[in-house]
């Protein structure tokens, strides 16, 4: 039996003081974004500011906007969330493109401890997002579950050749804006199965404009058509959906082993830290691992009680 749905105003204050705070919600957004196996979507939950995005981002329909637009602009900017909307895009879009470089980096050199690092704001963030469900009955146990299952079957999926063409790269970003939005699931994992994911990165970074725009139009589509699902399932379904997101990130875990390897075309191998040492000749102390992980962890923790805090 479905929930009674509430209406609910998630709107944040039309202050600046709100939105430069939301632009900086938007940059941490971003940096999550852009690494595998961390979600925007898992950010803008800690933030609380998920329902806001999910509402503002369900308005931008072609029904909602001929109405809209019989208000004026000032009315029209008013009834979209513009300045929510504007001044988290901005965020995360300057958080992209600012982070891509650092990001290429320290996977290639660093990975096992950016991934220690990684592995610990995702343990803080499902910590966190567990307390989204009010009574942990059996069916909300089943669809944490269930979570748990997706999650791990798109962790141990085989990551596909790069496939650079302009309409797959569309295709590709409808795809990972999904996941980008869902707490639980990384975009760029999605884009690293997909086999773009430094590739968009590096037309990111060299700002190659046609390569940009054209991802950017199927994450435009993509994110439009299912903000509309997502908006239905929290009304009618608010507990059983973060039931099962919760068990999404929970499994996100095991895509940030640090210790993994990934050949080439291959699913990736989770191996010991002196099996990994013996393969890429990378050696990691397990106290080093232990250090980041828990650093991680007190950084999702920090900015909860912050963001607790304001509101």
């Amino acid at each position: 039996m479905s929930e009674v749905p509430k209406p609910a105003d998630h709107r944040s204050p039309a202050t600046l003081k709100s939105r430069v705070v939301t632009f900086l919600k938007g940059l941490a957004m971003g940096v999550a974004d852009s690494v595998p196996g961390v979600s925007g979507g898992t950010i803008a939950v800690m933030a609380g500011i998920y329902e806001e995005l999910i509402e503002s981002l369900r308005n931008l329909n072609p029904v909602t906007l001929y109405s809209y637009l019989r208000l004026g602009v000032p009315g029209f900017w008013r009834a979209m969330n513009g300045g929510f909307l504007l001044s988290l895009l901005l965020g995360i879009m300057i958080a992209l493109y600012t982070s891509a470089g650092t990001v290429l980096y320290l996977l290639e050199h660093q990975y096992p401890l950016i991934m220690a690092f990684f592995c610990g704001l995702v343990l803080a963030s499902t910590w966190f997002l567990r307390r989204q469900v009010e009574v942990w009955n059996g069916r909300i146990i089943g669809l944490f579950l269930l979570g748990v299952f997706v999650t791990l079957l798109i962790a141990l999926a085989n990551p596909l050749q790069g496939n650079f063409s302009l309409p797959y790269l569309f295709i590709c970003g409808a795809i990972a804006i999904c996941a980008m939005i869902l707490p639980g699931i990384s975009g760029a994992f999605v884009l690293l199965l997909l086999g773009v994911y430094d590739y968009v990165l590096q037309a990111l970074r060299a700002l190659e404009f046609d390569v940009i725009l054209v991802f950017a139009t199927g994450c435009a589509i993509g994110l439009l058509s299912f903000a509309h699902l997502l908006s239905w399932t929290f009304f009618y379904y608010r507990q059983q959906t973060y039931g099962f997101l919760t068990g999404m990130l929970a499994a996100s875990v095991l895509v940030l082993w640090p210790w993994k390897f990934t050949p080439e075309g291959a699913a990736g191998q989770f191996l010991s830290p002196a099996a990994y040492a013996a393969v890429t000749g990378q050696n990691v102390s397990v106290p080093a691992v232990l250090v980041l992980v828990a650093i991680g962890f007190a950084v999702v923790a920090l900015f909860e009680r912050i963001t607790r805090v304001e509101h």
